[in-house]
């Protein structure tokens, strides 16, 4: 199974607060909001949606093919990537522009605030999915994720004519595109991944109801956080799988995107959609109990045995000859 992820790729900057966001906020201030916030800690990490999702899936022994662009900062993340059993092959590089960059600081209760400086993202726009579809001998998937807006629907819009099957991840971009293109990023789509917010904004956003939405996708899988993830299709009972205990908190960014690596890794190994799923709300909950997107790791025996505990032995054994 040949994959592209498509989607940002970035460092990551990730900030800790040592108290709550909202006790900084003054209700009838709210029209002129200028806060300043003392952090304690700042990691700089390596990021990016499409970046977190190829690695999460290198991780699980499976090589996909990044699809995005970067500047001319990129060799030592490329060089990280490249160790971790991700294709880089596909990535543009600008001459002018650096490697987009997400600033995010996190409280105490999980709340995030931030921002993202796209900078070289904007050249994604540029990329053709056929040259790469023409090296790899095809692709049996793409990942749509949040990225340049313009090569968001490029993208989606070449996967159509082309007759690629996509898997639709709009993400944050939800929030500043309209509607009319948030409708081509959807229509057609084989797998369609938003978290609870986006599922209540993305209809809002279309004007599409929730059986429209599901007359133009295969499947809908909305992640809930600590609930997990529930799958809904035109037809079919509503799926729910809930994620494995985490043994702690770490910071949450890139949860979503180990989640996506894993459900992939399991379509590549050929399991069943819940199969999939579980992988991947294993895979998210090792992500949120480690520091960063791309700090995790994988150890083969430990793995299967938090899907034996969640999911039971069979579900272990399915998936262990998957792994790498």
């Amino acid at each position: 199974m040949r994959i592209a992820v498509t989607g940002s790729i970035a460092t990551d900057h990730l900030m800790s607060y040592p108290g709550r966001f909202t006790d900084q906020l003054v209700a009838d201030r709210l029209e002129q909001v200028s806060l300043s916030f003392l952090v304690d800690e700042l990691e700089v990490r390596r990021g990016g949606i499409a970046g977190n999702i190829t690695f999460g899936l290198g991780k699980l022994g499976v090589t996909s093919t990044l699809v995005g662009a970067v500047g001319q900062d990129f060799n030592d993340y490329r060089a990280w990537l490249d160790r971790h059993g991700v294709d880089t092959e596909s990535v543009h590089v600008s001459e002018t522009k650096h490697t987009a960059r997400f600033l995010c600081t996190t409280d105490t209760d999980l709340n995030q605030i931030a921002s993202f400086y796209a900078g070289a993202m904007a050249e994604a726009r540029e990329i053709e999915l056929k040259p790469v579809a023409d090296r790899l001998g095809g692709l049996d998937i793409v990942v749509i994720s949040a990225n340049d807006p313009e090569a968001m629907v490029r993208h989606t819009e070449e996967c159509r004519d082309r007759g690629y099957d996509f898997l639709a991840d709009p993400g944050q971009q939800l929030a500043r595109m309209e509607g009319d293109d948030i409708r081509k990023l959807v229509d057609g789509a084989q797998y369609l991944f938003t978290n609870e917010y986006e599922h209540g904004l993305l209809l809002q956003s279309t004007g599409w109801t929730k059986d429209e939405v599901l007359g133009r996708v295969g499947k809908w899988a909305t992640s809930l956080g600590a609930k997990g993830v529930q799958v809904e299709a035109k037809g079919e009972p509503t799926l729910l799988v809930e994620p494995p205990k985490e043994k702690q908190k770490g910071d949450p960014t890139g949860v979503g995107d180990a989640l996506r690596a894993g459900f992939l890794a399991g379509l590549k190994g050929g399991l069943s959609l819940e199969r999939s799923l579980q992988l991947g709300c294993t895979l998210a909950t090792v992500s949120l109990e480690t520091d960063g997107p791309q700090e995790y790791d994988v150890e083969r025996d430990s793995f299967l045995a938090r899907i034996a505990e969640a999911y039971g032995d069979e579900a272990a054994a399915e998936v262990g000859p998957k792994l790498r």
